[in-house]
């Protein structure tokens, strides 16, 4: 029996600190910690046995042994610039970005060697493939149909690997220069052709409204005339109608043997004509070549009527009337 440090230890002691010592070393080579959004892979002897998930997991201890330690999260893979030929013979330069997740890590571990290496000259080869088979045009104005083709194809691909090809986008298309300068000058002559022809037909419009215009200015036109017209012919009738009445009256009056109606009859149209002489433009100096008996004498008949209608006494006695002499009295 030995004494250390004032205790005493047997062979017995000894040997049961040595098996416990040993127990924590055989249960901290067996206890293995995987964290958040890695897989371990378990290999006995050399060969593949399981997949540790994150978390403590335990494992034989000096029998089974980590293999790969596998990133399951998306991961980004930059795809460098390329030349690429389109279909139409333009030279062109692009580049794009991978995403991908290991859904399977076994197999991503040893279906393929060199894993991000494979993924990448898969997809700059299918970008060769996919954009030389478009035309320069399309290629600019259809990235998002690009992008879906590579996905497609691409992520069959690499499906046999436990890998899962989440998004695949091109970044940069970049033509020639001298490409560029014919763009640009093709671009500015679609945009004097669409200004040409939006300028045209902005004439053609104003010229068909223009021309609706007068057309229903001449129709507005044509019914306002018959329309006067047609007031006009109109008060035309109710004139002759007037002037007929009139007319019946005075030759009731006459047949009835009424002298002085013809009296104011002549005395009126005479007083009428005398007006549109005296008011004509160019009359400048009015000889009257009448004898004022006769005016006076037609006026005087005029006042007879009018007594008789209105009832300011008896009639005169009836005297013959002289027409109005047209000549000069000797």
């Amino acid at each position: 029996m030995e004494i250390t440090n004032g205790f005493a230890l047997d062979g017995l002691s000894i040997t049961l600190i040595g098996l416990g010592i040993l127990a924590l070393l055989v249960l901290f080579a067996g206890a293995k910690t995987v964290p958040q959004g890695f897989n371990y892979t378990i290999e006995r002897f050399g060969k593949y046995t399981r997949t540790l998930k994150p978390g403590l997991n335990l494992i034989v201890p000096f029998i089974d042994t980590v293999g790969k330690k596998i990133n399951v999260m998306e991961q980004v893979l930059d795809v460098p610039h390329q030349e690429v030929i389109t279909r139409d013979n333009a030279s062109i330069t692009a580049n794009g970005v991978t995403f991908y997740q290991i859904l399977d890590a076994a197999a991503a571990a040893y279906e393929i060697s060199g894993l991000e290496n494979a993924i990448l000259n898969l997809t700059m080869t299918n970008i060769r493939t996919v954009m030389g088979s478009m035309d320069l045009d399309e290629l600019l104005s259809h990235r998002d149909e690009i992008n879906e083709r590579l996905l497609r194809v691409v992520d069959t691909a690499v499906s046999p690997w436990g890998i899962k090809i989440t998004r695949i986008e091109i970044k940069d298309i970049d033509p020639p220069k001298d490409l560029v300068d014919s763009m640009g000058r093709q671009m500015k002559a679609e945009r004097e052709k669409r200004a040409a022809i939006l300028e045209a037909e902005g004439r053609r419009q104003s010229a068909i409204l223009q021309a609706e215009g007068a057309k229903q200015a001449q129709v507005l036109e044509a019914e306002g005339r018959k329309e006067a017209a047609f007031r006009d012919a109109e008060a035309r009738e109710r004139s002759a109608e007037a002037e007929a009445r009139a007319t019946q009256m005075v030759s009731d009056a006459i047949a009835g043997g009424n002298v002085q109606a013809i009296n104011y009859f002549v005395a009126n149209n005479y007083i009428k004509a005398l007006e549109a002489i005296a008011t004509s433009p160019n009359q400048k100096i009015l000889m009257l070549p009448v004898e004022a008996s006769s005016v006076i004498g037609a006026i005087g008949g005029i006042a007879e009527i009018a007594k008789e209608t209105f009832g300011g006494g008896a009639p005169a006695a009836a005297r013959p009337s002289r027409p109005p002499s047209t000549g000069s009295s000797q």
